[in-house]
């Protein structure tokens, strides 16, 4: 972004992204699905201790349009300030929701998937609604949304599904280096929210017509290996979490119709952002895409970043 890059906060706030050090970052555009991801990144900086950056993509000033009102009009027609009335009831929902967290809010100039992807930069989680006000707005889910899930190299939490989600924290757990990822996310969330962790693993003899498994394993062993591969990771995550327990769920079906199911009575699913099947450049699964688009509560994509 550059010298292009304008930064302006509400009057409270002080200098734009003031203070160093880990944020949760949460995007707005004044829907109501990024309303609720406003709501959602507050709670999730309270819980964190971290501060909050609410974040508007003020794109106008890229086409040379006169952001200023009109002399013939109210002052507060012009493009600037209807960015910034965007901004300001965004940080002022959150400050709402999380009155002792330090929140400050960013107008920056650029397209809302490029900045959000640059400015996540050294976040700790990033969150945004499932869909915005754009001009494909009836999409089940938000181009920026996917975008972040695929390449954001933080967590990414999308808001979508039920309002006010109560139930467990649904881990989904593969064996893959992404899932292993996704696994200390989940026993921390689950502590932070205080709320019950289940760890399911899918598992079938079958993943389709081109899956060779059933030509080499019986059924039995098909599930004697899923049980290893469930076992494997909460005995890991329980070293790391001794004060957190998680419900092993061993169930049988295709990862998208049991994590999709599983939604239904959850309050989060934590997925990592590829499972260990598909094609090796893909940077999203096939199960996470699922699960962003049609999952019934809120969806965490976590990337293991380690190499």
């Amino acid at each position: 972004m550059g010298r292009s890059e304008e930064r302006a906060t509400t009057a409270e706030t002080g200098s734009a992204g003031a203070g160093g050090g880990p944020f949760v970052l949460v995007g707005t555009d004044g829907s109501p699905s990024a309303l609720r991801a406003v709501e959602a990144a507050a709670r999730e900086a309270g819980r964190r201790g971290l501060r909050l950056v609410v974040a508007h993509a003020f794109i106008w000033p890229l086409f040379r349009v006169d952001l200023e009102p009109s002399v013939y009009g109210p002052t507060e027609s012009g493009l600037r300030r209807q960015a910034q009335i965007v901004l300001d009831t965004a940080v002022a929902r959150a400050r709402a929701v999380a009155p002792g967290t330090e929140v400050s809010g960013e107008l920056i100039s650029g397209e809302p998937l490029v900045v959000l992807a640059t400015r996540a930069r050294g976040a700790d989680l990033v969150v945004v609604g499932s869909r915005g006000t754009g001009a494909f707005g009836a999409l089940v889910l938000g181009s920026v949304a996917v975008h972040l899930a695929a390449h954001a190299e933080c967590p990414v939490l999308v808001v979508r599904g039920r309002e006010d989600p109560e139930g467990p924290v649904v881990l989904a757990v593969d064996g893959s280096p992404d899932s292993d990822a996704a696994v200390d996310f989940a026993f921390a969330e689950a502590r932070a929210r205080g709320a019950e962790l289940v760890a399911v693993h899918a598992w079938a003899p079958s993943s389709g017509p081109a899956d060779l498994t059933p030509l080499f394993q019986s059924v039995e062993e098909v599930h004697a290996e899923a049980g290893r591969v469930l076992d494997a990771a909460l005995a890991r995550a329980a070293a790391r979490h001794p004060e957190t327990k998680a419900e092993p769920r061993l169930l049988r079906g295709s990862p998208r119709e049991v994590l999709l199911e599983e939604s239904e009575g959850a309050q989060l699913v934590v997925m990592g952002a590829r499972g260990r099947g598909g094609f090796a450049g893909l940077l999203l699964g096939s199960v996470s895409q699922a699960l962003l688009h049609h999952a019934r509560c809120p969806v965490a994509v976590v990337r293991n970043t380690t190499g």
